[in-house]
């Protein structure tokens, strides 16, 4: 998926992303890639806490389904090139983390404030995919 991810958004990045007016405070394209990298150890580990105790556990299985509406966004935005739909599924995203950070918070606390760097990110990310949606809205 990632992989796929990478080839989608490389080619809009090249030709349709970099046509459009980007909301105040749009960091340079080559911070998004170590930002995310990090995040994604965080999760990484995060997950890994509360499967070590739990298992394949309701909190696992919310774990799993946020980390799957991340994947979608970007075919959404990049891929369909719509920022109305990205913005959708990272609405969709965003109460995924919330929901996935309060039930770690009650098996491990240490897991769930791994996860709000992240919620945090995506929070942002949410502000500049609105943005996008807003100022090219033709």
């Amino acid at each position: 998926m990632a992989v796929a991810d990478g080839a989608v958004t490389s080619l809009s990045l090249r030709t349709w992303y970099s046509s459009l007016t980007l909301p105040p405070g749009t960091p340079p394209n080559w911070v998004f890639g170590p930002v995310w990298g990090l995040l994604y150890v965080l999760i990484g580990v995060a997950g890994w806490l509360i499967w070590r105790r739990c298992g394949a556990s309701r909190p696992v299985r919310l774990w799993g389904w946020q980390l799957l509406a991340n994947a979608l966004w970007m075919p959404a935005f990049f891929g369909l090139r719509s920022p109305a739909l990205g913005l959708g599924v990272i609405a969709a995203l965003l109460v995924l983390i919330a929901v996935t950070i309060h039930a770690f918070s009650r098996i491990s606390r240490v897991s769930a404030w791994l996860m709000v760097p992240y919620f945090v990110w995506t929070s942002y990310a949410a502000y500049l995919n609105a943005g996008i949606w807003w100022l090219n809205t033709t």
